[in-house]
């Protein structure tokens, strides 16, 4: 039996999310962490927050003062690409703008969530997309994860 680095909570504000999706949440993680090279110093916790737009809607204009919902957002509890130790953060996915862009972008629910997850945990350990060479970065690396994991290049036209 293989021990996690670390532990991930997974947390459900909207039932009529699939439940399958632990399993896949929790494989998006610990690759992102191992293909980040990022390092876990010690006892670790992030926890993945499956909530509606309703929701979603909230947390953005609070934290982010946007008036609208969004497919994922990130709340990093660590310095940026400093040690990956103790409380890491929070991530928080709004179930039905997830199932519209699936639907928009032809792909599936599971590969659009298991990429989410992966752009919202490469957020919690610092990684940024705001400037041109912070996305080619960033899309970069989720793009080579994405791969080990059997998933097309989300940024492929």
């Amino acid at each position: 039996m293989t021990v996690s680095p670390l532990d991930i909570a997974i947390i459900r504000n909207d039932e009529a999310w699939p439940e399958d999706l632990d399993p896949l949440a929790e494989r998006a993680v610990l690759e992102a962490l191992k293909q980040s090279k990022a390092k876990v110093r010690g006892a670790a916790e992030l926890s993945i927050l499956l909530t509606d737009d309703e929701e979603q809607h909230e947390l953005n204009k609070q934290w982010r003062g946007k008036d609208s919902s969004t497919n994922v957002l990130s709340f990093p509890q660590i310095e940026p690409f400093g040690p990956v130790v103790g409380i890491l953060g929070d991530i928080t996915l709004a179930r039905e703008t997830l199932e519209a862009e699936a639907l928009d972008l032809g792909k599936s629910f599971n590969d659009h969530f298991t990429h989410l997850i992966v752009h919202g945990f490469l957020h919690i350990l610092g990684y940024d997309h705001i400037t041109d060479t912070e996305a080619l970065q960033m899309e970069s690396l989720e793009t080579q994860i994405l791969a080990t994991l059997g998933i097309d290049d989300p940024y492929a036209d």
